[in-house]
């Protein structure tokens, strides 16, 4: 593993040809969810079992947080006690209207990112996924609609539809975009219905969606992580 900086974001990548992202296979970019420390991703890159030579770059949401347990970054600030009064409460947490007003800068932190990995890297963005988990797999989206080059597929990872009006209209233009999306039935964080809402909306702008539920919470399990590996590994041969 390598640490680097890319414009504002720090990154680890691994992989690749000497575990450091050397060589020139396909590149996989996971983001972190909230609360997360910036390190919470890299064990997937050993795990996952992607195709020989990928490249792997796990970036540090910059926001430090000081939730009272060690290291835990985000990309945009929510109000934690207002998730719990709702998770207390039984309410259902529907995002699908909501633009946090952190998006917009978390956006450009990661396309930034893009641009220097096609530089540092000579990441082939045709061999190239973007995804994450929670709040990472959230921003992954809203990145991959707002984009302009193209990806070899989109994960999403315990995510929720977010900003409703401003994506349905983007989402269309990635019509074929091959999609891994996984949630657990139970999720309490982020309810079940709400990744079958983003599940919808993309299946039905033409997005290729392989989708992944399982019987847990706010999680990644085994299977799921298998099946990811499966998934990239059709997806960056297909171009």
């Amino acid at each position: 593993m390598r640490p680097e900086k890319f414009g504002d974001l720090y990154a680890r990548i691994t992989g690749g040809t000497d575990g450091k992202g050397g060589g020139h296979g396909p590149v996989v970019i996971l983001l972190h969810g909230f609360g997360a420390p910036g390190d919470d991703l890299v064990s997937l890159g050993d795990a996952i079992g992607a195709p020989a030579g990928t490249r792997f770059v796990f970036p540090e949401g910059p926001l430090s947080l000081n939730l009272g347990f060690g290291d835990s970054r985000a990309w945009w600030m929510i109000d934690w006690n207002r998730v719990n009064q709702d998770i207390a409460a039984g309410r259902f947490r529907d995002l699908s209207r909501e633009v946090p007003k952190g998006l917009p800068a978390a956006r450009q932190w990661v396309l930034s990112l893009l641009k220097a990995l096609g530089r540092r890297l000579a990441a082939d963005p045709k061999k190239t996924v973007l995804g994450g988990f929670s709040q990472g797999a959230m921003l992954a989206c809203d990145v991959m609609l707002r984009a302009d080059n193209p990806f070899a597929g989109l994960v999403v990872l315990s995510g929720t539809l977010l900003a409703q009006e401003e994506w349905a209209p983007l989402m269309p233009k990635r019509k074929g975009l091959p999609v891994f999306q996984s949630h657990g039935t139970q999720d309490e964080i982020l309810p079940f219905v709400g990744a079958e809402r983003l599940r919808d909306e993309l299946t039905q702008a033409g997005l290729r969606v392989d989708w992944q539920s399982f019987p847990g919470g706010h999680e990644i399990p085994g299977s799921i992580v298998r099946n990811l590996g499966v998934f990239l590994r059709r997806v960056v041969s297909d171009h």
